[in-house]
C-alpha cells in the first residue's frame, strides 16, 4: 500500500495528474490532534461557537436565494451524507463561506442505512493484531477517539451500548477475553465502560432468548449507538446555524471550469421546482460516497475508479460479479433482543460477522459485505434476508421461532470502501479514507466510515485550504463542537416535557423508551420544546396535547410540520429520515402515509396531483427499498403446504366473499361482507386489508393468492394478518387462523 502511494505521488509530481493522500492515522498526528482537542475545547472561540442559537432555522427558499445570489463560495460541497455534512460544518466554522448541495435528501443514502453503531471496529483490531497491521491498528485508535467525541457532542442522539459475545467453547474464553481487553486498552481514557466476563447463568439472565446448549459464558464490551439519519441531519442543521448554505434536492448536472480546465463551481438544478443556475466556488469538494467516481468523471474524464461501493448478501449470491459493495439489515420485533444489550456473532457460517442490536424498541440484525450493482435505490433480496434469519436461528433458543413473517422492514445500503489495487478480496477493502486532489482541482474524499466522519472532514478541509490557498480565520474546531439539540439537553429533559406540556407517558411497560416525551427528547434534544409547542390539544384529560400518527409509535402529527422546517420536501423524507417509521415497520409506514401527505400538503401548498404523486413515490420507496417487495416474493414463493381439509375450508371462505363468482375478491366484496356481519370498518382500513394480501398489486385478491396467504401463515412467512383475523370473527367454515399459525409475531 505504501509503495502504491509513493508511486502515485511521484507520478503526480512528474506528469501533473491526480494527487492522493491516504490517512493512516500515524501516531504523531494522533497525538497532535489530541493536543489540539484540549486546546480548542477550552478556547474562547469554541466557547462562543457552543452557545445555543435561538430562533428558527432559515427556510429552504432563503437558502436557495443565497445559493442563487451569484456570489462566490469558498467551498462548495457535493453530497449531504455524513461526510459531506462534516466537511460543510468544519469549513463553515473555520470562517470559510460554505455551500452544500444534495441530489436527494440529507442522509438519503448510505448514512441512514448503517448498523447504527459508533465503533472503533473490533474485527479491524483483530485483523491488526493477527496481521501485524499497524495501519489497521491506528485506524481503530482514531475511530475510538471519534467515538468518544461523537457521544459527547450529541448525547441526545447517541448512547453507550453493551454488546454480548457469547462463548460456546472453553478455549474461546481466554481468546475472546484477550481481544476485548485489547479493545479496552486501545480506547485508553476514552473507554466507555470496561469489558467483563459473565458465566452462563448471568448471560441467560441478560439475554434470555440465547441458545442454552453448550453455552459456556459470554463477554460484554461497550460501543456507541446512534440514530444515524437524525445525527446526519443534526450536523447539517448545525452547519446552517453557523451560516452555511446547505440545500437538499439539488442536483449537480455538471462542473464549471475555467479556461485552463480548473473546476470553478457547478451547474445545479432544483429537483423540486426544476430551476437551474450556476454556483461559483473557489473549491469544490466531492463527498458523494458510493457515487464518488461519477463526480470525479465530471472533473476529469480520464480519472480511474478509486471507490468500490459494499451489499451484504447471502452465501449463494456473495460471489457474483458487480461494481459495488452492499450491506443488508433486517428489523424484527423488540422481543427478539433485550432492550439494553446487543449481540455479536463473530463468525457466521460463511465467516462474516452479524450484529443483533436493540434499536428504537425494535431489533436490528445485519451482515457485512458482498457485491452489488451501483444504484440509487438499493433493495434487499429475499435470499439475503433468509441468510440473516438463518444465522440468527443458530444463536437463539429453539423455543424462539424465528419466522420470515416477523421481518418488519429490511433495507440495503451501498457502502463506500477505498479500493486497494494490489488486492482483490473483500477484506482488503479496509475503511481507510482517501483524499484526492485531481488535476482539475476537484477535491474528493472517499472511503472511511460513519464514526470517523469528523476526522475525514477535518483532513479534507485541510487539503482544500492548502491546495486552493483559501483564507481560513482559524483551524479546525469541530472536536467538542456541540451539534443541534445538544447544548442544553440532559437525560431528564423528558420530564419537563411531561410536566410543562402534558405529553403522553405510556404505561404499557416500564421502559422510558415507550414515552412520547422521551422520544421527543432523544430525537430533537433541547429543540423538543419547540416541537411540543406545535402539538395540538387532544380534548382528553390525558395526554393534554399530542395526536399520534400511529397508535403503536410515539411519533406525533406535529412532527410532520416540524420536519418541513427541517427541510423535508417529500413524504419519503419524513417517514424514513425525520421519523424512522419506514425503517421500523413498513405496514405502519403505509398506514400513516395519507395523513403525512395531508399535513405536508398544508405546509407546502401541494396540489391534488402532487399529493397523489407523493403517495405513489412513497409507496414505491417502502415496497422496493424497505423490503416489502422482498416480503411479497417470499410469500409468493411459498410452496402450498395446506392439507386437503384446509384447502377446502380456505376455498369455502373465499367463496363466501366472492359471492358473484368472479374468481377474485375486491374492496366491494369485503365491504359487503363486513356490513352483513355488523362489523364497522372504515374505507381506509378496507383498502389496507386488501393491499396487505394483494401480492401482484392488481387491486384484487385471487384464489391462488388466498391459498398463498394461508400457506404463509402456516409456514411462518407471514406472522399474522389482519384480514384473516377479521374473517375469524365471523368464521363458520372451520378455518381459524390459530389452526395454521402460531400466535405472536410482528405486523
Amino acid at each position: 500500500m505504501a509503495g502504491f502511494l509513493a508511486k502515485a505521488v511521484a507520478g503526480a509530481a512528474a506528469v501533473g495528474t491526480a494527487v492522493y493522500a491516504v490517512d493512516i492515522t500515524n501516531e504523531s498526528r494522533f497525538r497532535k490532534q489530541m493536543t489540539s482537542y484540549f486546546r480548542y475545547a477550552h478556547a474562547d472561540l469554541l466557547t462562543e461557537l457552543n452557545k445555543r442559537q435561538s430562533g428558527s432555522l432559515p427556510s429552504r427558499n432563503d437558502l436557495l436565494t443565497n445559493l442563487k445570489s451569484g456570489e462566490e463560495f469558498d467551498i462548495l460541497v457535493i453530497g449531504g451524507g455524513a461526510t459531506g455534512a462534516g466537511v460543510a460544518l468544519d469549513s463553515q466554522t473555520r470562517g470559510l463561506k460554505t455551500a452544500l448541495v444534495e441530489l436527494d435528501d440529507f442522509s438519503s443514502g448510505t448514512s441512514s442505512r448503517s448498523t447504527k453503531l459508533i465503533h472503533g471496529g473490533v474485527r479491524y483490531l483483530q485483523a491488526a493484531i493477527f496481521g501485524l497491521d499497524l495501519e489497521q491498528y491506528r485506524m481503530v485508535k482514531e475511530a475510538l477517539f471519534e467515538r468518544a467525541n461523537l457521544l459527547e457532542i450529541a448525547p441526545h442522539l447517541s448512547t453507550p451500548l453493551p454488546i454480548m459475545l457469547p462463548v460456546y467453547k472453553v478455549w474461546q474464553i481466554p481468546y475472546f477475553w484477550a481481544g476485548i481487553k485489547a479493545y479496552d486498552f486501545v480506547s485508553g481514557k476514552r473507554v466507555l465502560k470496561n469489558s467483563f466476563y459473565i458465566n452462563k447463568e448471568k448471560a441467560l439472565e441478560r439475554f434470555p432468548m440465547l441458545k442454552r446448549e453448550a453455552l459456556k459464558g459470554a463477554l460484554i464490551y461497550y460501543d456507541g449507538q446512534h440514530n444515524d439519519a437524525r445525527m446526519n441531519l443534526a450536523i447539517i442543521l448545525t452547519a446552517i446555524r453557523h451560516g452555511a448554505t446547505c440545500v437538499n434536492h439539488v442536483k449537480v448536472d455538471k462542473l464549471l471550469k475555467t479556461e485552463d480546465g480548473k473546476v470553478s463551481g457547478a451547474r445545479v438544478k432544483d429537483m423540486v421546482t426544476g430551476a437551474e443556475w450556476d454556483v461559483k466556488a473557489k473549491c469544490v469538494v466531492n463527498g458523494t460516497g458510493p457515487f464518488t467516481d461519477t463526480i470525479r468523471k465530471m472533473g476529469d474524464d480520464d480519472s480511474k475508479p478509486i471507490c468500490q461501493p459494499a451489499v451484504g448478501v447471502s452465501d449463494g449470491e456473495r460471489r457474483r460479479d458487480g461494481n459495488g459493495r452492499i450491506k443488508v439489515h433486517i428489523v424484527l420485533p423488540g422481543y427478539y433482543s433485550p432492550s439494553n444489550t446487543g449481540l455479536l456473532d463473530p463468525s457466521t457460517s460463511d465467516g462474516r460477522v452479524i450484529f443483533f442490536l436493540p434499536w428504537e424498541k425494535h431489533t436490528v440484525a445485519g451482515t457485512t459485505d458482498g457485491n452489488a450493482e451501483l444504484t440509487f435505490s438499493p433493495a434487499p433480496k429475499d435470499s439475503e434476508i433468509e441468510f440473516i434469519l438463518g444465522e440468527i436461528r443458530r444463536y437463539l433458543s429453539a423455543d424462539v421461532s424465528v419466522r420470515r413473517g416477523d421481518v418488519m422492514s429490511a433495507w440495503a445500503g451501498l457502502r463506500p470502501l477505498v479500493r486497494d489495487p494490489n488486492k482483490k478480496d473483500t477484506k482488503s477493502l479496509a475503511r481507510n479514507h482517501i483524499i484526492e486532489i485531481s488535476k482539475s482541482g476537484l477535491v474528493t474524499i472517499a472511503g472511511g466510515k460513519w464514526t470517523t466522519y469528523r476526522h475525514m472532514a477535518e483532513e479534507t478541509v485541510d487539503a482544500a485550504v492548502k491546495h486552493h490557498g483559501l483564507k481560513e480565520k482559524n483551524k479546525c474546531v469541530t472536536p467538542g463542537l456541540m451539534l443541534e439539540g445538544a447544548h442544553e439537553w440532559d437525560p431528564l429533559l423528558y420530564i419537563h416535557l411531561v410536566q410543562d406540556y402534558g405529553l403522553e407517558v405510556d404505561v404499557i411497560s416500564n421502559e422510558l423508551s415507550d414515552q412520547v416525551a422521551q422520544h421527543l427528547s432523544t430525537t430533537y434534544g433541547d429543540r423538543a420544546f419547540v416541537v411540543a409547542r406545535m402539538a395540538k390539544m387532544t380534548g382528553k384529560r390525558w395526554p393534554i396535547v399530542g395526536h399520534r400518527l400511529h397508535n403503536e409509535f410515539p411519533y406525533l402529527e406535529c412532527e410532520v410540520k416540524y420536519a418541513v422546517r427541517e427541510y423535508a420536501c417529500s413524504a419519503v423524507d419524513v417517514i424514513s429520515r425525520r421519523l424512522r417509521l419506514a425503517f421500523l415497520n413498513t405496514y405502519a409506514a403505509h398506514e400513516v402515509l395519507p395523513k403525512v401527505v395531508e399535513i405536508m400538503a398544508g405546509e407546502l401548498n401541494w396540489s391534488s396531483a402532487e399529493q397523489r404523486k407523493q403517495l405513489e413515490e412513497a409507496r414505491k420507496f417502502i415496497d422496493l427499498e424497505m423490503g416489502q417487495e422482498a416480503r411479497a416474493a417470499s410469500v409468493s414463493n411459498v410452496a402450498l403446504n395446506l392439507t386437503k381439509e384446509e384447502m377446502l375450508a380456505a376455498k369455502s371462505r373465499f367463496n363466501q366473499l366472492d359471492r358473484d363468482k368472479k374468481g377474485h375478491i375486491t374492496v366491494n366484496d369485503l365491504r359487503r361482507h363486513f356490513r352483513e356481519n355488523n362489523q364497522k370498518i372504515d374505507e381506509r382500513l378496507l383498502h389496507e386489508l386488501l393491499c396487505e394480501v394483494d401480492l401482484n398489486k392488481n387491486g384484487e385478491l385471487e384464489l391462488a393468492e388466498f391459498f398463498q396467504l394461508y400457506s404463509g401463515l402456516k409456514g411462518g412467512q407471514v406472522s399474522h394478518n389482519r384480514l384473516v383475523r377479521y374473517l375469524d370473527e365471523t368464521d363458520d367454515v372451520g378455518l381459524k387462523a390459530t389452526k395454521v399459525t402460531r400466535s405472536g409475531g410482528g405486523l
